[in-house]
């Protein structure tokens, strides 16, 4: 049985979509008007390193079994779909026209699978302990996820690192860290089931007789995504300094005792919340993935480039934090450094005279 999978975004999306066509499922991206051009012209490309391959291996849309399209949000209409993905960042859901579409999805009580760093609100509204009436102020605007029954949505950790090769086109995506995609079950046992038949297709597929990285884990436990937390609080808001931005290697590594400090402050509040540490990710193995990293975080390079929006997950695990009587003045400051930013950002936005929505698509 193939199954058809929405998918919200086509950049980080489409390693995610790579990996359900070569296992035979069908995928719509939903993306800009050039996107959609390019996707349905030329297919995506996706390129990985592979173990014991020299340089990276190239997989063509086109050539696997899955069917690739793409489409406009206002062109999507969603009968047939048995499973959503979410993986445009946050501040991108309250776009004309994806704000609508996401609408849609939630009152067709469509099962969604977020591979957002920023957990949606449905879905934190399954974590025992979490007010979301007082995390709401964390996101660029919440009133999109009101229409979501928390039993439809689960968060997948996206893990695997990839980018855009600016000199390509934007149907190219590398990936820099081959790892995999953790999702947590659904409330329901066949909304679970549709995720363990993709976990043990994309398994079992091969490429050119290649066995590629990059799979899908579904875990019962509801905490496992949140694995991410520690290593976005400790690396990836961090690549954001007073002076500029520095690559996440630098920023983990710098000063690695201080990395490791904040680290594991964010998975002892995991472990407050109801989370089993061996649910969690060990520093050690988190530090030595981040000397692969030498980029600055998207969020850092979002900053820098002038986005008056970002995912805040470093504002969402303080007050979380917060409300758990915990305090981190490591965080407080990263979070402090972020806000200065953001409202720099804002201002020349406004005196640019663009309105925030613009001034989101240019940066």
């Amino acid at each position: 049985m193939k199954y058809n999978v929405l998918i919200f975004g086509a950049s980080y999306g489409s390693l995610l979509a790579t990996k359900l066509l070569l296992a035979g499922h069908n995928v719509k991206m939903v993306c800009t008007p050039p996107e959609v051009e390019l996707f349905n012209k030329e297919g995506s490309r996706v390129r990985m390193p592979v173990k014991g391959r020299e340089g990276l291996v190239e997989v063509d849309s086109r050539k696997l079994p899955g069917k690739l399209s793409a489409e406009v949000p206002t062109a999507v209409k969603l009968s047939g779909y048995d499973l959503v993905v979410l993986g445009m960042q946050e501040p991108q859901y309250r776009s004309p026209g994806v704000r609508e579409l996401l609408d849609a999805v939630a009152k067709a009580k469509l099962p969604c699978m977020s591979i957002m760093n920023m957990p949606p609100l449905p879905y934190l509204a399954r974590i025992p302990g979490v007010s979301t009436k007082e995390i709401r102020s964390c996101y660029t605007d919440p009133t999109v996820w009101d229409s979501f029954d928390p039993n439809f949505m689960t968060l997948c950790s996206p893990d695997p690192q990839a980018f855009r090769p600016p000199e390509e086109k934007l149907n190219v995506l590398q990936v820099r860290l081959p790892t995999n995609f953790k999702s947590a079950r659904f409330p329901s046992d066949a909304h679970t089931a549709i995720l363990k038949r993709l976990e043990a297709d994309v398994e079992a597929a091969r490429f050119d007789g290649m066995e590629l990285p990059v799979k899908l884990k579904v875990h019962e436990s509801v905490f496992v995504p949140l694995a991410k937390w520690a290593m976005l609080v400790a690396g990836n808001y961090r690549c954001v300094t007073k002076t500029g931005i520095r690559p996440i290697k630098e920023a983990v590594h710098s000063d690695l005792e201080a990395s490791r400090e904040m680290y594991n402050w964010v998975v002892k509040l995991c472990v407050s919340l109801g989370a089993d540490e061996k649910d969690l990710v060990p520093f050690a193995k988190y530090a030595a993935a981040a000397l692969s990293l030498g980029s600055p975080s998207s969020a850092a390079r979002a900053l820098d480039a002038g986005a008056p929006n970002i995912e805040r997950v470093d504002r969402l695990v303080q007050m979380i934090g917060k409300s758990k009587g915990m305090r981190s003045a490591t965080l407080d400051e990263t979070v402090a450094l972020v806000d200065a930013k953001l409202e720099s950002n804002r201002k020349k936005t406004a005196d640019a005279g663009l309105k925030p929505a613009q001034a989101q698509k240019t940066a």
